[in-house]
């Protein structure tokens, strides 16, 4: 009993592909869309035109909710039964990074071939901002009240400089508005996330690391090429760089987070490694060098990072510098923070004689407590639409626009309800990005389990 027919199994499927299709042609209608942001796009024409085609595609959300439009970015509000609930906020950004290097089909075409759909911003993040939108208009169309007030959030500015949800957060400030909840984009779901893990996990991001941008110069006379000294500018940057990337200036430490989501990994795994990881607690040193042995992911779990991402000379092949510099871009762990960070590094730079500057001192973000409601809510709904999934809290290692949103919510979590291979998580900022088909309906339930707060 309960159990479909043949021929009523046969109608649900279909009805599953037809749902499917349409949702994969409504998303690449927004992936088709160029929305790269960069220092300069600020106010951009091509962000409100996608702002307005937002308006077309989900007319019963744009018609019942109170529209805000920022110079980068928008907000609306959906108005709940219960005007004393505190509301959620749900965020998405609408910019995406360049598309660079040789793609196999044109970044910007929103094509839909293998199963997938690919192009720039497919998993960062329209996709997620799509589905978001999507499950709310489509309880709007279904008659559907919230129980409390839910906003959207999303910005334009999110992969360059986070201005628009650093307005929004501060203009949500200023209007006294604190959300229960606060959820952006973040972890995925995944297959085996370290090896010997085997199962599918939902990565929860309860926190992230912080993002400063750093500059170290090295100067010197200059002079010709052809009698060089010794620790010339460069040579001494190149010693500086060589030293930083050997990562023992910062200090490596798990944080709770993370061993609450080793102890989720250890009972689906096998022998001492799950009997060490079922106790982390216990085994803090040997985790810790297992970790970071493990890979650049795991290691950057534990510890303070730093990518050189680009470099000046002199303006000559045959012209020593007489200044010359390197940009680096760290990740500040929250045990050692942004101060004990830039303090490490700033050591190391004056052993080399260079001169430290801090282009960007990022945000810290803090952590959220995985034991309060709002990430029971999350977890809830990962285990209601995704059945066979394990909710794990992780941190992250890259920026969102969360990071901005700790001054008006204590619980900002992490976390976009699709579920990727390898292949597909390097394929973000890469090249080649896509999201499989059969993973956009679940979305849309996800984020509809979220805003009814599991009712029926």
């Amino acid at each position: 009993m309960g159990t479909d027919t043949p021929t009523e199994a046969i109608m649900q499927k279909g009805k599953m592909m037809e749902q499917t299709a349409r949702y994969a042609e409504s998303l690449a209608r927004l992936i088709r869309l160029e929305t790269v942001s960069g220092p300069d796009t600020s106010g951009d024409i091509k962000f409100h035109a996608f702002r307005e085609v937002l308006k077309e595609m989900f007319p019963a959300l744009f018609e019942r909710a109170e529209y805000t439009e920022f110079t980068d970015g928008f907000v609306l509000r959906w108005p709940g039964r219960d005007p004393a609930a505190q509301p959620d906020l749900f965020m998405n950004h609408h910019d995406v990074v360049e598309a660079g290097g040789e793609w196999t089909r044109d970044p910007f075409s929103g094509e839909i071939a293998e199963g997938r759909l690919w192009g720039r911003g497919t998993l960062d993040d329209k996709g997620g901002l799509w589905a978001m939108l999507q499950a709310a208009d489509e309880l709007i169309r279904e008659g559907y009240v919230p129980r409390r007030d839910i906003w959207f959030s999303s910005a334009s500015t999110e992969e360059s400089t986070g201005r628009g949800a650093d307005g929004i957060s501060k203009w949500f400030e200023e209007k006294g508005i604190r959300f229960h909840l606060c959820l952006d984009e973040g972890g995925f779901i995944l297959s085996e996330p370290i090896k010997g893990a085997k199962g599918r996990f939902a990565l929860i991001g309860v926190g992230e690391k912080g993002c400063a941008d750093l500059r170290f110069t090295a100067r010197s006379g200059g002079g010709h090429a052809s009698t060089p000294p010794r620790n010339s500018p460069l040579v001494r940057l190149g010693k500086f760089m060589a030293e930083a990337d050997k990562q023992q200036i910062f200090e490596a430490q798990m944080n709770p987070a993370v061993c609450e989501m080793l102890r989720t990994f250890a009972p689906f795994m096998r022998g001492q490694r799950a009997e060490i990881l079922a106790r982390p607690e216990r085994f803090p040193r040997v985790l810790t060098q297992a970790l970071l042995r493990l890979s650049p992911s795991a290691a950057a779990l534990l510890r303070t990072t730093v990518a050189f991402t680009m470099a000046k000379g002199s303006d000559g092949a045959n012209v020593l510098p007489a200044e010359a510099w390197v940009v680096a871009n760290m990740r500040y762990s929250h045990h050692q923070g942004q101060q004990g960070s830039f303090d490490a590094i700033r050591k190391l730079a004056e052993k080399y004689d260079l001169e430290m500057e801090v282009l960007d001192p990022g945000s810290p973000s803090r952590i959220t407590d995985y034991t309060q409601d709002g990430y029971a809510l999350v977890s809830e709904a990962v285990k209601a639409v995704f059945p066979d999934t394990v909710p794990a809290p992780y941190l992250l290692s890259g920026a969102s626009d969360a990071r901005f949103f700790d001054r008006v919510s204590d619980q900002c979590l992490r976390f976009l309800p699709f579920f990727t291979d390898d292949s597909q998580v390097a394929s973000i900022h890469g090249i080649d990005e896509n999201v499989s088909l059969d993973t956009l309906a679940p979305a849309v339930a996800f984020y509809r389990y979220m805003m009814k707060e599991g009712e029926p």
